[in-house]
C-alpha cells in the first residue's frame, strides 16, 4: 500500500511544477547531453585541433546549448522555480556570441572567459538542483553536475595558460561527463512522463 501511494505521488506531476516542466521537455535535455558528448568526443578524436579552433568550437557548443536551455525555460512558462534554467541558457548564448563576435581576442582571454561562464553556469545548475531535490530522486547527480561545472571553471581561471593538450583534455572530459549526466536525466524524465500519460 505504501508503495502504491509513493508511486502515485511520484507520478503526480501537477503538484510538482518544475519536474512537470522538465518532463514535458525531456528531449531538449537529451539533445543538450548528446551535443556535449559529441563535442567532448570531437576534442579527443581531433588531437591536431588548435587551441583557437577548440575555443571557437566550444563557443558553438555553448551557443547551441544555451538556445536549448532558453527554449526549455520558455516552454516551462511561468512555473515556479524555472528561472535558473533561463539564466543557464542566457549565459550559454552570451558566451557563444562573445566568442564569435571577438575572434581576434587572444586564446588566453577566451579561456578565462569560458572559465567564468562555466563557474556561473555551475552555480545556477546547483541552485536548480537544490530546487528540484524535493521533486525528484537522485538529485545529487544534478548537484554533482553543477559542481563539475564550477570545478571546471575554477581550473580554467586558475591555470588559463596551461598547455593546449591539457586544456583539450580538460574541456573534452568536462563536456562528456556533463553530457552523460544530462542524457541520464533526460531518459529518467522521459520514463516519468511516459508513466504519467499511460
Amino acid at each position: 500500500m505504501a508503495t502504491e501511494s509513493q508511486s502515485s505521488s511520484e507520478l503526480n506531476l501537477a503538484t510538482r511544477p518544475l519536474l512537470h516542466s522538465l518532463a514535458e521537455n525531456w528531449w531538449l535535455l537529451l539533445l543538450r547531453g548528446l551535443l556535449g558528448i559529441l563535442f567532448g568526443v570531437l576534442t579527443f578524436v581531433w588531437p591536431a585541433i588548435s587551441l583557437f579552433s577548440l575555443i571557437i568550437l566550444f563557443g558553438a557548443y555553448t551557443l547551441v546549448d544555451g538556445v536549448f536551455a532558453l527554449y526549455s525555460a520558455f516552454k516551462g512558462g511561468k512555473r515556479k522555480g524555472i528561472g535558473w534554467l533561463f539564466f543557464v541558457g542566457l549565459t550559454g548564448v552570451a558566451a557563444g556570441i562573445i566568442t564569435f563576435v571577438y575572434p581576434q581576442v587572444t586564446a588566453l582571454v577566451l579561456v578565462i572567459f569560458i572559465g567564468a561562464w562555466a563557474l556561473v553556469r555551475g552555480i545556477f545548475e546547483i541552485i536548480g538542483a537544490i530546487r528540484l531535490r524535493k521533486e525528484i530522486e537522485h538529485e545529487w547527480l544534478l548537484i554533482f553536475a553543477g559542481l563539475i561545472s564550477v570545478l571546471f571553471g575554477l581550473a580554467l581561471l586558475v591555470s588559463p595558460g596551461a598547455g593546449a593538450l591539457a586544456l583539450l583534455w580538460l574541456i573534452g572530459s568536462y563536456a562528456i561527463v556533463f553530457g552523460c549526466i544530462l542524457v541520464w536525466l533526460a531518459l529518467r524524465l522521459r520514463k516519468l512522463a511516459h508513466k504519467t500519460h499511460t
